[in-house]
Protein backbone atom coordinates (compact mmCIF):
# COMPACT_ATOMS: atom_id res chain seq x y z
CA UNK A 1 0.00 0.00 0.00
CA UNK A 2 1.02 3.59 -0.41
CA UNK A 3 0.62 5.72 2.64
CA UNK A 4 1.28 9.44 2.71
CA UNK A 5 2.24 11.16 5.68
CA UNK A 6 2.01 14.77 6.20
CA UNK A 7 1.96 17.22 9.50
CA UNK A 8 1.51 20.72 10.19
CA UNK A 9 4.20 21.95 12.32
CA UNK A 10 2.68 21.48 15.68
CA UNK A 11 2.11 17.66 15.07
CA UNK A 12 5.48 16.75 13.34
CA UNK A 13 6.83 15.70 16.67
CA UNK A 14 3.96 13.57 17.11
CA UNK A 15 4.11 11.67 13.70
CA UNK A 16 7.38 11.19 14.09
CA UNK A 17 6.69 9.53 17.02
CA UNK A 18 3.61 7.37 15.47
CA UNK A 19 6.66 6.73 12.99
CA UNK A 20 8.29 5.44 15.37
CA UNK A 21 5.85 3.46 17.24
CA UNK A 22 4.83 1.91 14.37
CA UNK A 23 7.81 1.43 12.30
CA UNK A 24 7.28 -2.34 11.72
CA UNK A 25 3.69 -1.69 9.98
CA UNK A 26 5.30 1.22 8.04
CA UNK A 27 8.63 -0.99 6.45
CA UNK A 28 5.83 -2.96 4.64
CA UNK A 29 4.40 -0.41 2.86
CA UNK A 30 5.69 2.13 0.37
CA UNK A 31 5.61 5.78 2.28
CA UNK A 32 5.19 9.46 1.10
CA UNK A 33 5.45 12.55 3.11
CA UNK A 34 5.25 16.35 2.66
CA UNK A 35 9.33 17.64 2.53
CA UNK A 36 10.02 18.31 6.37
CA UNK A 37 7.64 16.03 7.91
CA UNK A 38 9.23 13.21 5.51
CA UNK A 39 12.83 14.43 6.22
CA UNK A 40 11.80 14.30 10.11
CA UNK A 41 10.38 10.93 9.76
CA UNK A 42 13.71 9.53 8.34
CA UNK A 43 15.93 10.81 10.49
CA UNK A 44 13.98 9.20 13.15
CA UNK A 45 13.33 5.58 11.98
CA UNK A 46 15.11 3.49 8.89
CA UNK A 47 11.88 3.95 7.18
CA UNK A 48 12.28 4.91 3.27
CA UNK A 49 10.22 7.97 2.40
CA UNK A 50 9.85 9.65 -0.71
CA UNK A 51 9.53 13.67 -0.68
CA UNK A 52 7.58 15.45 -2.02
CA UNK A 53 7.77 19.57 -1.54
CA UNK A 54 6.73 21.09 2.10
CA UNK A 55 2.88 21.35 1.97
CA UNK A 56 2.90 25.15 1.71
CA UNK A 57 5.10 24.82 -1.83
CA UNK A 58 2.90 22.39 -3.35
CA UNK A 59 3.54 19.31 -1.37
CA UNK A 60 0.04 18.88 -0.46
CA UNK A 61 -0.72 19.65 -4.28
CA UNK A 62 1.48 16.82 -5.43
CA UNK A 63 -0.22 13.80 -3.06
CA UNK A 64 -3.06 14.99 -4.15
CA UNK A 65 -2.17 14.43 -7.71
CA UNK A 66 -1.19 10.91 -6.49
CA UNK A 67 -4.75 10.73 -4.79
CA UNK A 68 -6.59 11.96 -8.00
CA UNK A 69 -4.33 9.22 -10.24
CA UNK A 70 -5.04 6.20 -8.16
CA UNK A 71 -1.69 5.80 -6.44
CA UNK A 72 -2.21 6.50 -2.66
CA UNK A 73 -4.14 4.09 -0.72
CA UNK A 74 -4.17 6.30 2.54
CA UNK A 75 -3.15 9.20 4.21
CA UNK A 76 -2.60 10.34 7.56
CA UNK A 77 -2.88 14.46 7.97
CA UNK A 78 -2.31 15.33 11.46
CA UNK A 79 -3.76 18.53 10.99
CA UNK A 80 -3.59 21.49 13.66
CA UNK A 81 -7.11 22.85 14.12
CA UNK A 82 -6.00 25.28 16.58
CA UNK A 83 -3.40 27.11 14.09
CA UNK A 84 -4.32 28.87 10.70
CA UNK A 85 -2.34 28.07 8.09
CA UNK A 86 -1.95 29.68 4.85
CA UNK A 87 -2.23 26.96 2.39
CA UNK A 88 -5.69 26.15 3.96
CA UNK A 89 -7.63 25.82 0.38
CA UNK A 90 -5.03 23.21 -0.69
CA UNK A 91 -5.98 21.02 2.89
CA UNK A 92 -9.48 21.12 1.96
CA UNK A 93 -8.59 19.96 -1.73
CA UNK A 94 -6.61 17.56 -0.22
CA UNK A 95 -9.23 16.16 2.11
CA UNK A 96 -12.12 16.85 -0.55
CA UNK A 97 -10.16 13.79 -3.42
CA UNK A 98 -9.58 11.64 -0.14
CA UNK A 99 -13.51 11.51 -0.12
CA UNK A 100 -13.98 11.70 -3.94
CA UNK A 101 -11.55 8.81 -4.65
CA UNK A 102 -12.60 6.60 -1.35
CA UNK A 103 -9.19 6.92 -0.04
CA UNK A 104 -8.90 6.41 3.83
CA UNK A 105 -8.17 9.83 6.01
CA UNK A 106 -7.09 10.39 9.36
CA UNK A 107 -6.42 13.86 10.32
CA UNK A 108 -5.42 12.96 14.20
CA UNK A 109 -3.51 10.38 15.78
CA UNK A 110 -6.74 8.58 17.66
CA UNK A 111 -7.89 7.89 13.53
CA UNK A 112 -4.29 7.19 12.72
CA UNK A 113 -3.79 4.73 15.17
CA UNK A 114 -7.08 2.98 14.43
CA UNK A 115 -6.63 2.93 10.81
CA UNK A 116 -2.59 1.20 10.91
CA UNK A 117 -4.49 -1.31 13.37
CA UNK A 118 -6.94 -1.64 10.37
CA UNK A 119 -4.36 -2.07 7.89
CA UNK A 120 -1.90 -4.69 9.75
CA UNK A 121 -5.32 -6.50 10.06
CA UNK A 122 -5.94 -6.83 6.16
CA UNK A 123 -8.89 -4.39 6.40
CA UNK A 124 -7.60 -2.31 3.45
CA UNK A 125 -7.29 -5.09 0.59
CA UNK A 126 -10.14 -3.80 -1.19
CA UNK A 127 -8.32 -0.83 -2.00
CA UNK A 128 -6.22 -3.95 -4.23
CA UNK A 129 -9.28 -4.73 -6.45
CA UNK A 130 -9.22 -1.07 -7.01
CA UNK A 131 -5.95 -1.47 -8.58
CA UNK A 132 -6.55 -4.16 -10.33
CA UNK A 133 -10.17 -2.94 -12.27
CA UNK A 134 -8.45 0.18 -13.14
CA UNK A 135 -7.74 1.42 -16.82
CA UNK A 136 -4.52 2.41 -17.84
CA UNK A 137 -3.76 6.26 -18.54
CA UNK A 138 -3.22 7.00 -22.33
Amino acid sequence: MNIALIAHDNKKDMLVNFAIAYEQIFSRHAIFATGTTGKRVMESTHLKVHRFLSGPMGGDQQIGAEIANNRMDLVIFLRDPMTAQPHEPDIQALIRLCDVHLIPVATNIASAEIMLKALERGDFRWRQYLHKYESPVR
